[in-house]
């Protein structure tokens, strides 16, 4: 990017065909899955983020050799790991949460594994206990240490029955990580059942790996002596596709996105048709555009899979300030993904946060401690606004807010972006956006 400021002219439509590649969510934790093998592992469809470059750098300090022979391309040799020092590890860790998915395969190579203080977007408390205690039960020691985590495995990584008192994805993935090599069998409860996380448990399968998904959310995952290297095309990322889904809603545009799937948006397309968007679903992608001339408000409350993500729901939240009527949104993932309204209140929406939650009949999430709800009326006409991007999915919405206001919009910190949405200025340029890079 020339520069990590942009000005935005709105107002205007956003028209055109723009692709989906490979998920944020799964392509990183793919890359991590190649340190388990004892022979190189090819993923394709990588989209080029600045997270897929951290893991990168991670993975290379290691002693991984990263070669990408192709675009969206990556070949990772894991046949000489290594121990790295805390400070390579530091530097290439801040902008991200994954350094703790590297425990388990590192932990299996080395005997050990050091963990950084932990980046990523402030969203909320993201707690690694439930990473730690997985591996706690697994037999790792854990040292907590002014500079970060240092866990070893003195006797090695053991099956164990563990159960999740919430299906993180996150945890979810560590014990899968930590236990296809692990002495026994282990047994996950209350397991996160995402499609990312299907597609991992795919790629561990295609090592080597014994893993049984069984109902009501339970992961048996059988330990083997040892896994190869995978060639695998990575899933499509759903999150983006959702949220250009949510831009031409707003902007009252047309976008066809290449490589968007019914599958796994079904949630999601259901509340957009609420809302009033239309949809063509072909074999190539989705056509996403505005249906009904007045935009319709809803109540969503967001969930684990195969409930409403909560990734999904900022980026609509800017749609839903042009709904005639008061729509309420019900966060139960995150306490703190609201902060990103502020700025939207300051180009003219009405929304309102109530950080207690808000009382509901005929819930379908049960109602958590930190929840936090936002009344949303309108429509409001948003105008433009001096922003500063806060994080990955809050920024996206103020770039859709600032494409549907009136007047122009400067808005800094955009590469932040960058970590989640591949070649987001070009998608926009492809769609006829008016901006400009500031300075």
């Amino acid at each position: 990017m020339k520069s990590d400021e942009i000005v935005i002219r709105g107002g205007k439509p956003l028209v055109g065909r723009i692709e989906v590649r490979g998920a944020k969510n799964l392509a990183t934790k793919a890359m991590v899955a190649a340190l388990l093998g004892d022979t190189p592992s090819i993923l394709k469809d990588v989209p080029d983020i600045s997270d897929v470059k951290v893991v990168r750098g991670l993975l290379e300090v290691h002693g991984v050799r990263v070669t990408d022979p192709a675009r969206g391309e990556l070949i990772l040799d894991p046949s000489r790991v290594e121990t790295a020092h805390f400070a390579e590890i530091d530097a290439h860790a801040g902008s991200s949460r994954i350094p703790i998915l590297f425990c388990g395969p590192l932990l299996h190579k080395l005997g050990e594994a050091f963990i950084p203080d932990l980046g990523g977007c402030r969203i909320g408390d993201r707690p690694i206990d439930f990473h730690l205690d997985a591996l706690r039960a697994m037999g790792a020691v854990v040292d907590k240490q002014i500079s970060g985590i240092h866990i070893t495995a003195p006797n090695g990584l053991k099956g164990a029955n563990i159960e999740l008192p919430y299906p993180s994805v996150g945890a979810t993935e560590q014990v899968l990580l930590s236990s296809v090599l692990a002495e026994g069998t282990t047994e996950l409860r209350n397991a996160a059942i995402e499609p990312e996380i299907m597609d991992l448990i795919a790629i561990l399968q295609k090592m080597g790996a014994i893993v049984t998904v069984e109902p009501s959310r339970t992961i048996f995952i059988e330990g083997v002596k040892s896994l190869r290297g995978y060639t695998h095309r990575a899933i499509n990322d759903r999150n983006e596709a959702a949220s250009w889904a949510s831009a031409a809603l707003a902007t009252n545009g047309d976008i066809f996105v290449e490589g968007a799937k019914q599958q796994e948006l079904m949630t999601f397309l259901n509340v957009f048709r609420k809302v009033g968007g239309g949809f063509d679903i072909q074999e190539d992608g989705i056509r996403f555009y505005r249906e009904l001339d007045v935009l319709k408000p809803v109540v969503i409350e967001t969930d684990v899979h195969p409930g409403f993500m909560t990734d999904w729901q900022q980026p609509l939240v800017v749609a839903l300030t042009q709904a005639e009527g008061q729509s309420v949104v019900h966060e139960t993932v995150y306490e703190n993904r609201f902060g990103f309204t502020d700025a939207l209140n300051e180009m003219g929406a009405d929304i309102v946060v109530h950080k207690e939650g808000l009382p509901g009949h005929d819930r379908r999430v049960a109602r958590r401690p930190f929840e936090q709800a936002a009344v949303v009326t309108g429509p409001t006409k948003l105008h433009g606004a001096n922003v500063r991007v806060p994080d990955l999915r809050g920024g996206f919405s103020h770039l859709i807010a600032a494409l549907t206001a009136d007047g122009e919009s400067h808005i800094t910190n955009v590469g932040i972006i960058s970590r989640g949405y591949e070649h987001f200025i070009p998608k926009l340029r492809k769609l006829g956006a008016d901006f400009d890079f500031a300075g």
